[in-house]
Parts: C-alpha cells; sequence; structure tokens
C-alpha cells in the first residue's frame, strides 16, 4: 500500500498541538499527535452538519452562520448548498496553515467554498466572536475538537463548559441552532447545553454519509426563547 506522505504541519497558535496534513495520491488527512482529526475518504458526518443546520433555518430572511473550524471545507460547502444568496457565512479559523491548505492542495475536495462571495473568513479564534457577538446568528456549527474537549486547542475547553455554552447562547437570536460535531456520545455535555436553557437533539450521522462508515454524533441545541 502507499505510504502517507507528509504534506506541511503547522503549531496552532498558544498552547495548541501541532496539525500535520498527510496525503496518499488523491486522499488527504489532517492529524493531530497521532489522531486523525478529519479525511478527505470519509466526510459524510462534516457535511452532515452543514447541512441538517442550514436546513432548518434557510427559510429565515438574510440568516446568519457562524462555522468554528474551516477544517477542509466539506462543512462550509454543504452550508452554502443550502442557503439562499442573501445569506452571510462567518468561518472562524484560527490556524493561518489550515485557509492556506485550503486555497492550495485542498482546495477542489470541496469546490473552493471560500471562493463564495457569501463567505467571511474571520482568522480568529470561534471563542472570541461568540464573546464579543451577542443575537448574531441564526446557526453557529462547532467542529474545531474531536468531541467537547479541547484536543486541538487546549483553550477550546472554554467551548464546551458552562461559560461557553452561555456565550453561544447569547450569540444565537431567537430560534437559533448550536450544532457540535463528536466523535462519540457524552453525557455530560448534553446536561450542560440543557442547564444552559438548550433544547437538546442527538442526531447520529455516518463518516460516508447513508449507511456507511464510522458513527459520528452531533448535538442540535435550539435556543427557543
Amino acid at each position: 500500500m502507499t505510504p502517507w506522505t507528509l504534506i506541511d504541519s503547522a503549531r496552532v497558535p498558544g498552547d495548541g498541538a501541532v496539525l500535520r496534513l498527510y496525503q496518499r495520491g488523491g486522499d488527504f488527512s489532517i492529524r493531530v499527535g497521532g489522531r486523525e482529526l478529519m479525511s478527505s475518504r470519509a466526510h459524510g458526518s462534516e457535511d452532515a452538519l452543514g447541512d441538517i443546520v442550514c436546513r432548518r433555518i434557510a427559510r429565515r430572511a438574510h440568516p446568519r452562520i457562524l462555522i468554528g473550524g474551516l477544517g477542509m471545507g466539506f462543512t462550509l460547502a454543504a452550508a452554502l448548498c443550502v442557503l439562499d444568496p442573501h445569506a452571510r457565512v462567518d468561518v472562524a479559523e484560527l490556524v493561518p496553515a489550515v485557509v492556506t491548505w485550503n486555497r492550495g492542495p485542498l482546495a477542489g475536495l470541496a469546490g473552493n467554498p471560500l471562493d463564495d462571495g457569501r463567505v467571511t473568513l474571520r482568522p480568529v479564534d470561534v471563542a472570541l466572536i461568540l464573546r464579543s457577538e451577542p443575537g448574531s446568528y441564526d446557526g453557529i456549527l462547532l467542529d474545531v475538537d474531536n468531541g467537547p474537549e479541547g484536543l486541538t486547542h487546549k483553550a477550546n475547553d472554554w467551548l464546551y463548559a458552562l461559560d461557553g455554552l452561555n456565550a453561544a447562547f447569547a450569540a444565537l437570536r431567537r430560534g437559533g441552532l448550536l450544532a457540535v460535531w463528536s466523535g462519540g456520545a457524552d453525557a455530560a455535555f448534553t446536561q450542560r447545553l440543557r442547564k444552559v436553557g438548550f433544547e437538546v437533539e442527538q442526531v447520529r450521522v455516518r463518516g460516508h454519509g447513508g449507511a456507511r462508515g464510522a458513527r459520528y454524533l452531533i448535538w442540535i441545541a435550539a435556543r427557543s426563547d
């Protein structure tokens, strides 16, 4: 079997780990600490993250979405496929190299979604946006770790604690949705979402879409007040 080739690496600003981009033939993989964060071979769950949320809010006038974590661009591309021409999508990506990869070797995988005129790239920690822009978003999509704990950036623990969830709740408009991607279930995180005031739904999705691939979990948390 053809071995994986290391294409590039980048350290997450602050106390973060090192992200590594690998290629094997036409396949790409982003890893941290020996663990695969995402792969171009299996992105059905990333597609679902963008699709599920945006379908539920697509009828809103001028919807505004915040995506935390660019990844390989699949979640962004899925969101754009559903949203109308008047939507706006902010993408918070803390690691400059990830943006460079998406404009370089990964550019064609998701159809170059960064080139869409509805997209604003914001090179900051998504936490900064949540803290500073209350009542701004109809949907917030978080896919910055492998679950509700700081893997790529230790400061991300804040996102999944009560303070971070309260900030996300405040950043949403009435009826807005927070969606969090995870490699597996976490009962304590579900309880924290409910404690903040969210109505919580857990959606199981497959890595390859449909009925194939590994199972993942997306929390869909609605602000009803």
